[in-house]
């Protein structure tokens, strides 16, 4: 089970940057949305007044929820990296493992990654996809 080391605050610092840039990159698309629906829409079709900010939001959860579905983006993505990961040698599913592991040991301590793994069919295959 992966958990947050609480000696290395760079794991939570950069958790919360990353959370504040998401949310700063969500609040500008939603005044961009805003700004281009009062400056287009009420000229362009009468009957159709100005929103405000929530609207702005509510209209592009909307459009989330009519054109991109709710399970996000890139749902071949996945199939490809699947696909990838069932194609390598296990010399090379270990070699990949060990690149992921150094580079987030930084952050994230592991229980697994103090015991040593064995190697087998079972335990080299990605979880399956929600």
């Amino acid at each position: 089970m992966m958990k947050c080391s609480t000696d290395q605050s760079g794991c939570a610092s950069r958790c919360l940057k990353i959370g504040l840039l998401a949310v700063a990159g969500i609040a500008a698309v939603t005044w961009v949305v805003m700004q281009l629906w009062n400056c287009l829409l009420p000229d362009l079709f009468t009957g159709v007044s100005r929103i405000g900010y929530w609207q702005a939001l509510g209209v592009l959860l909307l459009s989330r929820i009519l054109f991109g579905g709710l399970r996000g983006g890139c749902h071949g993505h996945w199939r490809e990296r699947r696909a990838h990961w069932e194609s390598l040698t296990p010399e090379e599913r270990q070699q990949l493992k060990g690149r992921f592991r150094s580079r987030w040991s930084n952050c994230c301590s592991s229980s697994k990654a103090e015991a040593p793994e064995n190697v087998s069919d079972t335990g080299d295959k990605p979880a399956a996809n929600a």
